[in-house]
């Protein structure tokens, strides 16, 4: 096999999606397979995705009064039982730790598959009067939740990366404050630097976090109509304040029971990252997280060689003094097409293509990743302009995924047509729910959907969708499973 058929994309985003995506995943040299099933290996350029999200990230939670911690990976058997919401929602998860060496441990440990169980503890510990309020923590870390059967890599592992918060308020207010602060952030991630508008609302009662009052999350349509949750924001009420005896005196003297939250947001974000922008071409990224975000392929021959490459290295020196990751690809070995299509093949947003042509008439050929558009502009005036072409390399991206999610959002009052429309066109099938279970399990023993989401209030939902009266209007009032009293809307989809 030669090596441009070893670099190409072979399977179809469309017709083998799951192949198409471990393709790209693995030959834009994001991460490989371990040798343990449920497990990978996250290359230097899959990781270098996930510093810089996390750079994004970390520095809203730090203007918004959060520091981070550290708290170890293995969590005592007798703190995960302080919460028996807990130890019943995460017990078929937990992997434990049972021998140190050749002993046996006296008591097992748990490899965490969340943290509250060890923070909240220590929370404790630290809160005494209501000037120690709000408390906010935040760690980048690690979990491992045994429950991926099919490894997908950012999707499904595992052992995944993730960042989790946990804080601790004076009032039911100031927690729920804090919840849609971290909501909106996790929006704003998907929204702003990832380039995939999202839907925002709660989890049904009987999907939330164990222990937690309410769950809210960030949802995102995925190109073959599939929801993933892109990050999730719990009010915990006072449930985990009771367990850890979590109290302080407010200004009266008086001792007080706190209220907390946790919230986390996961390397899946990548996952939905590359399922939405890439294409049959391989690896497509949105300027603000691409290792880089021009890349400068030189055509010369022998007669104009030097020219050409002081041409680019001009360019390249200019670019990087004005803070565009930027970078000259001037190997010999390799002939421009093969140069094309490896950075295609890595998701770089923008190509600039410098030849003789170029270099006479003081031009840079600039070409987009998204659709290959192709603007000449005057080498002069390029650092300004390369800043427009990121941008509308966003805007493309964007509007594609919006595009996606608007079209398929569908509004309907029947059962068979919810198992008929999930079950042909995917996406998000907007219907009346009573609240009850087992009216969601009618709809997923048929087609494997589930209720992803129960909006908020109507800015939870796309302004575009919410205009398209004739697709998305509800008549009736009662829940489309039972025929009895509707108590909200539901949002029924496949999931990741």
């Amino acid at each position: 096999m030669s090596g441009e058929q070893e670099l190409g994309i072979t399977e179809s985003k469309e017709y083998n999606t799951g192949e198409w995506y471990a393709e790209v995943v693995q030959k834009a040299k994001l991460a490989d397979y371990a040798p343990m099933g449920g497990f990978i290996v996250t290359r230097p350029r899959g990781y270098e995705l996930w510093e810089r999200l996390q750079d994004h990230l970390d520095g809203w939670f730090k203007e918004t009064g959060v520091t981070n911690a550290y708290f170890p990976l293995f969590i005592p058997e007798s703190y995960l039982e302080q919460e028996k919401d807990i130890v019943e929602g995460f017990d078929p998860e937990v992997a434990w730790v049972t021998h140190g060496g050749h002993e046996e441990l006296e008591e097992r440990l748990a490899v965490r598959p969340t943290s509250e169980s060890i923070i909240t503890p220590y929370i404790s510990d630290w809160v005494r009067s209501h000037r120690d309020l709000p408390m906010r923590l935040n760690q980048w870390a690690s979990v491992v939740r045994w429950e991926a059967t099919e490894t997908k890599p950012f999707f499904r592992t595992k052992e995944f990366l993730w960042q989790e918060g946990h804080t601790a308020h004076a009032t039911d207010e100031g927690a729920w404050d804090e919840v849609m602060t971290r909501l909106d952030q996790y929006a704003q991630l998907y929204e702003d630097v990832l380039a995939i508008p999202v839907l925002r609302g709660c989890k049904p009662d009987h999907d939330k976090f164990p222990g937690a009052d309410t769950t809210t999350s960030v949802e995102a349509l995925m190109p073959d109509g599939k929801s993933v949750q892109g990050g999730t924001s719990h009010h915990l009420g006072q449930s985990f304040a009771k367990a850890y005896d979590v109290t302080f005196t407010d200004e009266d003297e008086d001792e007080q029971t706190a209220y907390t939250t946790s919230w986390g947001l996961s390397w899946r974000a990548l996952g939905a990252l590359i399922m939405t922008h890439s294409d049959d071409q391989g690896l497509v990224l949105p300027p603000a997280l691409a290792p880089e975000q021009v890349v400068i392929v030189p055509i010369y021959n022998d007669e104009n060689k030097d020219e050409v490459l002081q041409y680019g290295s001009e360019i390249a020196a200019e670019l990087q003094e004005a803070g565009v990751r930027v970078h000259l690809d001037d190997r010999d070995e390799r002939n421009p097409g093969f140069k094309f299509n490896e950075w295609e093949l890595n998701g770089v947003p923008v190509r600039f293509e410098i030849g003789g042509y170029e270099v006479e008439d003081e031009e840079v050929t600039v070409v987009h990743r998204p659709d290959g558009e192709e603007v000449v502009e005057d080498r002069a005036d390029i650092a300004e302009a390369v800043d427009e072409h990121l941008d509308a390399v966003f805007d493309k991206l964007y509007a594609a995924a919006e595009e996606n999610l608007v079209e398929n959002v569908r509004a309907v009052e029947d059962v068979n047509e919810i198992l008929g429309t999930i079950g042909q066109h995917g996406g998000y099938v907007k219907t009346p729910w009573c609240g009850d279970e087992a009216c969601e399990e009618a709809v997923k023993e048929k087609v494997h959907a589930e209720i992803v989401l129960v909006p908020m209030d109507d800015e939870d939902v796309p302004e575009a969708q919410l205009e398209d009266g004739e697709a998305l209007e509800l008549e009736s009032n009662e829940c489309t499973m039972c025929g009895e009293p509707a108590e909200e809307v539901a949002y029924f989809a496949k999931t990741y």
